[in-house]
This record gives C-alpha cells, structure tokens and sequence, in this order.
C-alpha cells in the first residue's frame, strides 16, 4: 500500500528520533559515569519530597531506573537517551502547531539533535534534559490553547508546571517571563480563566511536598543558591554567556535567530518571543549559567524552521539545507558527545589548541583550563578510585569498626554507586545531601576509617595512631587526579567524641 506523504514524513521523523536515541547508546561507555550522575543514583538510593540542591524527581527517576537496570553505566544513560528521542517528537509538535509542514517538521527534529548542548544534555542523568523537555512540552500546551481555546490545555499546563518544579527550580523563570509575555501582548483575557487557576492549582498541589520539605529543612535552596552565586556564577561572564548561545546550537544557532524574529513578527506569537528576551535577560543579570537558557530552544528552533520552510522553495535547495545542516555538524561532535576514547578525546582538543589556538569548552567552573572539558573530566577515574578503596576496606579486619569518608559527593557517588559490585557500604560525606544520612553516633566505636581526599587533614593526621596510604587516582585528565584512599586506623580517642564534635560544627560552606 503506498504511502502518503504525511505518512512519509511521519515515519522519517520516528527515525530522526531513535537516531537520537541510538546515537547516545552507542557512545554511552566511552567514558566512565559523571559526578553528578553519581550523585543523582546516589539519591535514589534514599527516595524523600526534597534534596540538599536538588528537587525530589531526579532521584525518584533514579530509584527507579536502578529498581528495573540495577547500578550500570547502561543503566545511567539508558533514560537520557530515551528522552532525547522524546524531545524530537515533541519538538516537531510545536513546529507543526507553530505553522509548518512536513519539511520544517524534518528540519527542527535534525535542528534539535544537532546542537552540541542538546547532544551533552541527552548524554547525561542530570535533570537538565527533563528541564528541557518540560519547558518544550509547557510551550507545546500554550501554543495548543492559543491554536485551539481548549481550557484543558491550562490544565495541562498547570499539572506540568508542577512536576517541572519538582525537577528543576528554574522554570519558575519561564513561567514569570511568559506572565510578562501575556501582559506585554495584550492577552490579559487569559488571567479571567477559571481553568487557568484550576491549573495552577493542581500544579500546587503536585509542588507541594517539595514546599513542605523545604520548609522542614529549614530551606536549603537558599543556602544552595547563595554558594551557587558566590563559588561558581561569580566566575560567568556576561558576554561569554550571550557567545555561548550561539556556540551551544553552533549551526543551530541560524535556526535559533531565525525563529526569534519569526515569532517577534507574529502577533499570534510574539508573547513567547517576549518570554525569550525575559529570560535572557534576567539571566544574563543574575549571571546564570550559559546553559540555563537552552529550555528554549526547541521552540527558536521550531520557529526558525517554520520560517526556513516559507523562506525556501527550491526542492534542491530544501534537499540541501539538511545535508549541510549534517556535514557542518560531523566536525564539531566531541563537543557534544564523546564519540570517542579519552585518548582520542585528548587529541582532539589538543589539535584545536596547536593547529587553530582555539581552547573552547576546556575552562572549568573556576575558570581554569585543562585538558579536557569540565564534563568529560568529571567521567574520568571513578572506576579506579573505587577499586582503590576497595583494596582499603579488604585490609579491614573488623569491618563492624569501619567506616569510608569522602570528602566530596563525586567520591561519595561513587563509593555509593560503583561501590555497589564491590559490595562496599555506603560512605560517609559532609556533602549534597549525605549529609541528611549521617549517622549521629557508631556502635561500636569506630577504630579503622577510610578516607578520601587529595590530601591528609591535619585533625585525621592526630586522630589516628597509623595512616596508610592505599593509593591515588592516576588519571591526570580525571578531574579527580591526584585523590588519595587512605587507611586510618587506631584512634588516639573516641572516635565518637571526635565525630559529635565535627557534626555539631558542620556549616553550609561543607554542604556545598
């Protein structure tokens, strides 16, 4: 039976979107598990309505990702990559919702894959792929109820904002600045709905034990957000953030400037166009994160294909665009994805410093550079870090007098997750949300403490009549390079006492 063509372009979009899954599968083991992923598993290892930085839905997923995959590395990547093929779909919605036909369907499914900060984001167990898929679906329901006048479409998205809020706080900005966008474009009417409060009513109610958590917890997101401020966005700077935009959708961007001046143009939809500038804007002066901004675009990116779509009539034109959009992409795919090795990942940025002079992606957080970017650092040395402290923890004779201590939560993560096959215990951490399962006391006493960190504490030094230093993780591209196990045993007093003492002193700084 033949086809029609809205059956054909149905079908080529399903296959642009299991591209996207397979594409994350089959790079998923290249490097080892991330930091934060290890900390997200580590969280659904305690499923609760609230984390130290961190809404509840992130461990919740990981609960049950580990209840169904267990703790492997497939595991972890299994339910980003699934999503990225969710994100395709939904995406083309929008573009279909938006105006355009079958080839700006097609041109935003391979428009949203390419973009080296999609491919990162869909690589990664982190709750930044859900908060770009929840902004795109929030934006999907709009246009739906400005296309439609269907009520439910505010309830729908009043029942998504909720969930959104338990996996990132940030929408709360997309949703202020669509406000700003309703007010600006004269769509005041929409505020006399009563199923837009019927809406923001169930989203409450789905929102609400994180509210309650926090409130129990004496508001961590505070605490977070301050040291958020003052250890990492205090190193943003203003104009790389706004270069960022552009160097995060790379050939994308073209679709991206292309779809903001579609939608400013469009008195239909120029409210999101507002939106897009709103949030730009308070970002850029509450110096956020470059990546905070890439909930939006999917919908630029949309947009921007519905406009190539009217711009270009050419057949052999539109048979190009796509190819070109692809061929543009190929050289740049390590900044997304690491289709490679970290010996050929090494090469590769090394040859763009000598050959081009070029340094792009490798400056950390704290505005240092190295030799591979933050995030592939960050799935460097977990492995061996973890056999190392195994190695410690079989030379314990008494494993009811021991304990593991890391000093970060990437350590902590690991011991938690990895740890797992080694059949070590859960360890200890001043860090993220170990703190909330410390124990306040040990029975017995402990006598044999491992220890992790790049270097020996002074209090742990005295502590200890013996310190022994299993060994190191040897990795110098790992961000980890350079930690130490140590094994602590005999202690010159109780270690208890000493335990009390460190507990009723934590501070927020520990924390985060």
């Amino acid at each position: 039976m033949k086809r029609t063509y809205g059956e054909k372009v149905d079908w080529l979009i399903l296959a642009i979107a299991i591209s996207n899954v397979i594409i994350h599968l089959l790079v998923y083991d290249n490097l080892e598990y991330h930091r934060d992923e290890l900390l997200y598993f580590s969280l659904g290892l305690h499923p609760d309505f609230g984390y130290a930085t961190v809404p509840p839905l992130i461990g919740w997923l990981a609960s049950l990702m580990k209840t169904f995959f267990g703790y492997s590395l497939f595991a972890v990547k299994l339910f980003p990559s699934l999503l990225g093929g969710a994100i395709v779909l939904l995406s083309v919605r929008l573009a279909k919702e938006l105006g355009g036909s079958g080839y700006a369907q097609v041109i935003t499914g391979i428009g949203v894959i390419i973009m080296p900060v999609s491919l990162r984001a869909f690589h990664l167990f982190q709750p930044v792929p859900l908060d770009m898929f929840f902004w795109t679906l929030l934006i999907y329901y709009f246009v739906r109820y400005i296309n439609t006048n269907e009520n439910k479409y505010l309830m729908f998205f009043g029942a998504v904002s909720g969930l959104a809020l338990l996996n990132k706080y940030l929408v709360a900005l997309l949703l202020l600045s669509m406000i700003i966008g309703l007010i600006a474009t004269n769509n005041k009417r929409i505020f006399k709905k009563a199923d837009l409060y019927k809406g923001a009513g169930i989203g409450l109610l789905i929102f609400l034990p994180n509210i309650f958590w926090q409130l129990a917890k004496g508001l961590p997101v505070i605490n977070h957000m301050n040291a958020l401020s003052a250890n990492q966005l205090a190193n943003v700077n203003r104009f790389d953030f706004l270069t960022d935009q552009l160097l995060m959708s790379f050939v994308s961007s073209i679709l991206l400037v292309l779809g903001f001046i579609h939608l400013i143009r469009s008195k239909k939809y120029r409210l999101f166009a507002i939106t897009s500038i709103v949030v730009l804007v308070v970002l850029l002066m509450l110096r956020g994160k470059s990546y905070y901004s890439i909930g939006l675009f999917p919908l630029l990116v949309a947009a921007g294909s519905v406009a190539l779509e009217k711009m270009v009539k050419m057949k052999l034109a539109r048979i190009a665009i796509p190819g070109i959009l692809l061929l543009l992409t190929l050289p740049i795919l390590p900044f997304g994805i690491p289709i490679y090795g970290q010996k050929e990942l090494v090469d590769y940025y090394k040859d763009l410093e000598n050959d081009y002079g070029l340094l792009l992606g490798r400056t950390f957080e704290d505005g240092t550079v190295h030799s591979l970017p933050q995030d592939y650092a960050d799935q460097l040395g977990w492995e061996e870090l973890t056999v190392i402290t195994k190695r410690a923890y079989d030379l314990i004779p008494d494993k009811n007098k021991g304990i593991i201590y890391c000093e970060n939560y990437g350590q902590a993560g690991a011991i938690a997750v990895i740890g797992k096959k080694y059949d070590l215990p859960e360890p200890l951490c001043f860090q993220e949300s170990f703190v909330y399962w410390l124990p306040e006391k040990f029975n017995p006493d402990i006598e044999y403490f491992i220890y992790i960190n790049d270097e020996l504490g002074d209090d742990i030094d005295e502590l200890f009549k013996n310190v022994e230093i299993i060994g190191s993780v040897s990795n110098e591209h790992a961000r980890e390079y350079g930690t130490t196990v140590y094994l602590c045993s005999y202690p010159n007093s109780s270690f208890n006492a000493f335990w009390k003492n460190i507990i009723e002193n934590l501070t927020d700084d520990q924390m985060f």
